[in-house]
C-alpha cells in the first residue's frame, strides 16, 4: 500500500434538508454534485501526490437534472452555470475517480461514499465501479491517534486541519476539494508526529478507545 485516498463529496440539498433526512416533499435527492480527492503517499515524507476534483451533473430518479437550490450555491459555491458548464455524468465521474485511486484505499471523514456510491448511484440506475470495502472512516484514525473523544465535536472535515494548526492556502469550507485537503494534511501531520503509522491505515479499521461510544459518535 503506497498511498492512500482522501476524498469528500458535496450532494444537492436545500434549507432544512439536512434536519429533515431530505425527506421532505421538496427536498432534492442527496445526488453527489462534485467529488474533491487528494492522494497521499504513505512512504517517506508522507507527500501529497495529486488532487482530483471534478463536477457532476446529477441525475433525479426520473432521469431529468434537478436545478441547484440557491441554498446550495451559498453553501458550496457551486452555481448551475457551474454545473451546466463542466459537469459531468455521475457514471464518468466514478470511473475517473476509480482510475485515479490506481487501486488504494479511499478514506472520507464519516462515509461520504454511502451517498456517492448507495444513493447516488442507485438513483441513477449504476452499480459503483469500487467495492465498499475500500471505503475507511477517518474519524477512527483520528481516535486512533490519540485525539481525544471529547474533542470530536469541535472537528468537521473542513475545519480538520485548523484544529491541529495547520494551514490550506485558499481553502473553503464545503468545496469537496478543499475539504478532502484539509483532512489529508491532518493525516499527514499525524503520519509525520508519528501519531499513525502507514499501518494504521489497513482496512477493516479497529478503533480505539472502546469508550467513543459514550462520546456521542454514535
Amino acid at each position: 500500500m503506497h498511498h492512500v485516498i482522501i476524498f469528500d463529496c458535496e450532494y444537492l440539498t436545500a434549507p432544512g434538508a439536512m434536519r429533515r433526512q431530505w425527506c421532505g416533499p421538496l427536498d432534492p435527492d442527496p445526488n453527489v454534485a462534485q467529488i474533491g480527492a487528494v492522494k497521499l503517499s504513505l512512504k517517506g515524507g508522507y507527500d501529497i501526490l495529486d488532487t482530483f476534483n471534478v463536477l457532476i451533473k446529477p441525475r433525479d430518479r426520473f432521469g431529468a437534472h434537478p436545478k441547484v437550490d440557491p441554498f446550495f450555491t451559498e453553501l458550496t459555491g457551486i452555481t448551475q452555470a457551474d454545473i451546466d458548464r463542466e459537469g459531468i455524468a455521475h457514471a464518468d465521474a466514478l470511473e475517473r475517480f476509480a482510475t485515479f485511486s490506481e487501486g488504494a484505499n479511499f478514506w472520507s471523514w464519516g462515509k461520504d461514499e454511502l451517498t456517492l456510491l448507495a444513493i447516488s448511484s442507485y438513483i441513477e440506475g449504476l452499480t459503483p465501479p469500487v467495492p465498499a470495502h475500500r471505503f475507511g472512516n477517518a474519524i477512527g484514525l483520528i481516535l486512533n491517534a490519540g485525539i481525544p473523544v471529547a474533542d470530536m465535536g469541535q472537528m468537521s472535515s473542513g475545519r480538520l486541519a485548523e484544529y491541529f494548526g495547520l494551514e490550506i492556502p485558499d481553502g473553503r469550507q464545503h468545496d469537496a476539494l478543499d475539504d478532502a485537503m484539509s483532512v489529508a494534511v491532518s493525516l499527514q501531520h499525524l503520519l509525520n508526529t508519528e501519531k499513525l503509522t502507514p499501518e494504521d491505515f489497513s482496512l477493516p479499521l479497529i478503533v480505539n478507545p472502546p469508550e467513543r461510544m459514550h462520546s456521542g459518535l454514535e
